[in-house]
Formats: C-alpha cells, structure tokens, sequence
C-alpha cells in the first residue's frame, strides 16, 4: 500500500535566467506582461534542465517528506524520458506506473525567469490517458494534464478508484482542467478532500471577471459549496487562505531570500498534504506548506530546495511564531 500515488503529467523544464526585461502593467497591476523585442536576440544568463511537472513535484516531495509514493505520467522513449525515471528512482519515488511512449517525445517547457518570477512555455501532448490498476494509497493528489484528458475516461477512472480504496483525494486543477471547467466534475469534486488553487484560479472556477477584487472568505467558501471539504488559496506574496468546513484561516509567508517561484505552488501542496498524512490539523499543514514552499523559492527550479522530514522541523521550530490564525 502506497502513502500517496500522484496522477498527472511530468515533463522536462529548460530554465532561462533574463538578466534585463521590460515589464507592462495595468494601472493597478492586475496584470502585467513581459516584453521582449520582437525579432531580437536575447541574452540570458544561464539555462537548466531539470525534471518538473506539477505531481512529478509532489511526487518527489512527498518522498523526499518520508511518504511511500508513486506516480502516473507519461513520458517519452527518449533521453528526457530517462532523466525523469532516473530522477524519480533516485528520490525514492516508485516507478512501476510510468508510462514510455515509443515514438514520442517527452514533455518540455522553457521557464523564463525574472526579478524572481516565472513565465512558462507549456508544451502538452495528446496523451490516451488510462489509468493502471493502482494499488491501494491513503492519498491520491491530482493536478495538471494534456487537453486531450476529456476525451479519455481519466477522471471516471479516478473517481471509481477513490470511491473504491477509500482515499484522500488533494486536486490542484492545472491549465487545461480550468480551461475546460472544474465545475464539470461535480463527482470528483464532492470525492475532493482538499482543493488548492491560487487567487486567480479560484475565481476563474467560480467564473468571477479577472479584474474584480472579491473577499476572500466568499471564495473559499463557494469554492467549498461546489463539493471539497477543505479549500486552500495561496495568494503569492499576501501568503495563502483555508477555510476547513467550519473555520478560515490565514497565513504569511516564511521568511526566504526569493530567487525564483518556480514550483511554490506544488511545495506547498506538498508539505500541506504530507502534514494532513502525519496526524496534524489544519492550520498547522497550512504552516508545513508556507514552510516548503519558501524553501523552493530560494533555489532555481521546482525541486532544488525541497525540505526532507527533518529540515522540515527545524524549519518549523525555527518560525514556531509564524501560524496560521483565524480570520
């Protein structure tokens, strides 16, 4: 029996660092655009290559935090394929539900970072997903997949599975779940132990216009009226929000020297979940996710600066004031 199987997709990051870019913003900062001189050549400072995708980093950070874990992805026959597997096995992550596709290439994105920012190329291909027979787990975290996932039976699969073993299910709806509509899965939503999105997310499932500010405690709670029994919404820099059925909560960020955000959302999925795994309550996982995710933000990449079990603790101990407090 498995402590977590992740379900999504994995990829390879290429990671750019721009030493100089042009920002556009509205005049409230709502949104903002990075530019680039059309036609130009640009010169960047570095480039990495390093295993990422949202459950490929939950997977490798749930093991790293001590759960048995294993997950489902898709993958090429391919050198970038490898270094996934390779990278999965040496971080302790089982393997035996991964899937090698011959003839196809394994995803890639390009990560431009900025001024400690990230703005993702994301390539996504067709993938005819098909759940394997998973063995039993205690918690099942679902997040980003293919625009091919509402042609294949991946989600009936997986609310079969979960009603069947009994498991938690954490749901991090990544691009084309939104795109398509969370809201369209009514089923897996009422089988959601805990849904995590961030503020923007969370107010493009409840379809509220990009612009509009909206309290914060309104969108925890209609986003728990669609059917999960936990919600958390991380807010970058304002820190992140829970509401556990009964009670909302907030919590600011940990203290960090930021070098890039890359994965800081899946950090903190991550370290939230693994603390639900350990017996803790709410408000205490949402301090294990504020924890890791600051870890992640002070290394380049989305695994780089993940907390094991015991750096976890210290870092706890060491921020014992910083909880997550009603609101």
């Amino acid at each position: 029996m498995f402590d977590l199987i992740s379900v999504g997709d994995a990829r390879i990051d290429n990671s750019v660092h721009l030493p100089k870019a042009h920002i556009s913003c509205t005049i409230n900062k709502e949104r903002c655009e990075i530019c680039l001189a059309y036609g130009g050549k640009i010169p960047i400072d570095s480039v990495k290559v390093q295993p990422a995708g949202n459950s490929n980093n939950n997977a490798v950070a749930a093991a790293k935090l001590g759960l048995k874990t294993a997950l489902y992805a898709n993958i090429g026959e391919d050198a970038n394929g490898k270094m996934i597997l390779d990278h999965l096995k040496a971080a302790g992550v089982d393997t035996r539900y991964m899937v090698v596709n011959k003839g196809i290439p394994t995803e890639q994105s390009i990560v431009i970072n900025y001024n400690g920012e990230r703005t993702i190329l994301v390539y996504h291909h067709p993938w005819d997903y098909t759940l394997p027979d998973l063995d039993k787990t205690k918690w099942v975290y679902y997040s980003s997949v293919s625009f091919s996932f509402p042609k294949t039976s991946l989600v009936p699969q997986l609310e079969n599975y979960i009603e069947r073993i009994g498991g938690s299910l954490m749901y991090s709806p990544g691009t084309h779940q939104l795109k398509f509509g969370v809201k369209k899965h009514p089923r897996l939503l009422s089988l959601t132990r805990v849904l995590i999105v961030n503020y923007e997310e969370a107010k493009k499932i409840l379809e509220i216009d990009g612009g509009r500010k909206i309290d914060i405690k309104k969108l925890l709670s209609s986003l728990a009226d669609l059917g999960p029994k936990n919600v958390v919404i991380t807010d970058g820099k304002e820190g992140s929000y829970g509401f556990d059925g009964s009670s909302f909560f907030k919590i600011g960020l940990f203290p960090a020297e930021l070098k890039e955000a890359t994965g800081a959302g899946d950090a903190y999925a991550t370290g939230f979940l693994a603390a639900l795994f350990y017996g803790k309550d709410f408000s205490e996982a949402m301090r294990w996710g504020a924890a890791n995710s600051a870890a992640v933000v002070e290394q380049c990449g989305p695994q780089e600066g993940l907390l094991s079990y015991n750096q976890m603790q210290e870092k706890l101990n060491k921020n014992s004031g910083i909880k997550a407090g009603e609101i």
